[in-house]
């Protein structure tokens, strides 16, 4: 299960620009996970979040 821990999230919104089919910011400026698509794009935006907030 694919999770954004929004206490470690500084919106920056780069998962959403690697894997928009899986993420998208919230209304508190914060990314959030609207599909639990198993994607190749969702590793891709774990290892590149600067602050580790993604897991799965």
């Amino acid at each position: 299960m694919i999770k954004v821990d929004k206490n470690k999230c500084i919106g920056c919104s780069l998962c959403v620009s690697i894997c928009e089919e899986v993420f998208e910011m919230d209304k508190d400026g914060k990314s959030k996970v609207k599909s639990q698509k198993d994607l190749p794009c969702v590793k891709q935006a774990i290892d590149s979040c600067p602050v580790e907030a993604i897991s799965e």
